[in-house]
């Protein structure tokens, strides 16, 4: 047993060890106490003080929501207000010929934007019924065409691509002739004329062979037809106001590019199978009578005197014979031409004989 007197000097002797040595031991139990803490409450509901902090937070972060919203929306009807006050400063023209009670709106800005729809319904003549009729009539052969020239593609066992490039453009056509049926109907039409069973479906020469015909008609049908259909289409729309019309004519134009390009791949694919040389031959011999009998049917004898319609015309949808053998001459000068030598063909020719045969378009 110590003395009395010796307890106190060794206590502060060892004050210095003792303390160093117990604050290090709070600080591990301490440390692991806060850690243990922390952990034991992570994913728990938070309780008191810390709660309202998250609901505040949460508050705080759905009015600024709110406010950018707000400022969002004032911002938007602001520029339609402004966008408004533009359009009534800048007014387009109405133009009208003497014969017609409605008018037509067209964008003086600028000539070469289609015209605006507009909601004046349009007189629809005779003209106008009896085009959008043959229009249904055109439509509904193409999409029964199309489906036996893509029956033929299957036969021959085709590129897959290409087979369900012909069997979207079967749907397009079927679309189309519906849309026509709207806008036929909507001009006063009351029944289509009928169409020959006989026409819609394609027909094989004897002893020809699977890949010759699928060539022959391809080229005709969509190299050919649908090429210059693209630019026929604009033109037809540009001036079209008619709401059903305009609808027709915007789907038409949009689907027309790609069944152009159908048939100008359905050709590089005929000439990279071993029938290349048959293909080549096939068309080298059908181009000329292809050429006059499209020919034909975009400049009729005497079509290059028919040069005006209406105003109300123009706005269903329709323009003058005259201008469908001009787009058929731009055509061959911009598309026929490049695109069948970018292929091996030389097309020159072929048209000059086709020019002779029905000469009253200019080549």
């Amino acid at each position: 047993m110590l003395h009395p007197f010796v307890f106190p000097a060794i206590r502060c002797a060892g004050a210095t060890i003792a303390t160093t040595a117990w604050r290090r031991y709070l600080h591990l139990v301490m440390g692991k106490s806060k850690r243990s803490n922390r952990s034991s409450t992570k994913g728990k509901p938070l309780k008191g003080k810390a709660s309202d902090q998250k609901k505040r937070r949460k508050a705080k972060t759905r009015e600024t929501g709110r406010k950018q919203t707000k400022n969002k929306s004032a911002r938007k009807a602001r520029r339609a207000k402004a966008s408004k006050r533009d359009t009534k400063n800048n007014a387009p023209a109405l133009c009208a010929t003497s014969t017609d009670k409605a008018l037509i709106t067209v964008d003086a800005r600028s000539t070469q934007k289609s015209a605006r729809v507009s909601d004046t319904l349009l007189p629809a003549s005779a003209a106008v019924i009896s085009e959008w009729g043959r229009r249904v009539e055109a439509e509904y052969r193409s999409a029964a065409i199309t489906q036996h020239l893509t029956l033929w593609l299957i036969q021959m066992a085709a590129s897959p691509d290409v087979i369900h490039a012909g069997l979207r453009i079967v749907t397009d056509e079927l679309l189309h002739a519906q849309l026509s049926h709207e806008t036929f109907v909507a001009a006063g039409g009351v029944q289509p004329a009928p169409i020959a069973r006989e026409s819609l479906s394609l027909r094989r020469h004897q002893n020809e062979p699977l890949e010759a015909a699928v060539a022959r008609h391809g080229v005709e049908t969509f190299c050919l037809g649908e090429t210059v259909a693209v630019p026929l289409f604009k033109i037809l729309r540009r001036d079209c106001v008619v709401p059903t019309a305009r609808k027709a004519l915007d789907r038409i134009l949009k689907d027309e590019i790609r069944h152009r390009d159908f048939g100008w791949t359905l050709l590089q694919h005929l000439l990279t199978l071993p029938c290349a040389p048959l293909v080549r031959q096939v068309v080298d011999k059908q181009l000329p009578t292809m050429f006059a009998r499209i020919r034909r049917s975009y400049a009729p004898i005497g079509g290059e005197k028919r040069t005006t319609i209406t105003k109300a015309e123009r706005g269903w949808g329709l323009m003058p014979i005259a201008t469908y053998g001009e787009i058929l001459t731009r055509t061959v000068k911009k598309q026929y031409r490049p695109r069948f030598a970018a292929l091996g063909f030389n097309i020159d020719e072929a048209w000059q004989r086709a020019c002779q045969s029905h000469p009253q378009v200019g080549s």
